[in-house]
């Protein structure tokens, strides 16, 4: 996956990924030094193809290097930091 690509927008408080044209994005509120990850959306025609996943891993690389934790707070993040251990030290 390349999540370089992977951008965080502040002002609109959510971190995107430009996938063929479309948008991916995860939207995020910050409490404190803690980022909350309130809800992830991919474009409909682009489900199913990893895009998600490259979205979230992209935007938890960013919270780690801002020296922040993160808070999943809707379900594709809930089951992603499940699934991907090496991201347990984030967890606030």
């Amino acid at each position: 996956m390349n999540t370089g690509n992977v951008r965080d927008n502040k002002a609109q408080s959510r971190f995107e990924l430009d996938v063929g044209g479309a948008v991916a994005f995860a939207n995020y509120r910050l409490a404190s030094s803690t980022v909350v990850i309130t809800h992830t959306e991919t474009p409909r025609a682009l489900r199913g193809q990893g895009i998600a996943s490259e979205l979230v891993q992209g935007a938890l690389k960013l919270i780690r290097d801002d020296g922040l934790k993160v808070v999943a707070g809707c379900s594709f993040v809930v089951d992603y930091l499940r699934k991907h251990p090496e991201y347990a030290d984030l967890m606030g």
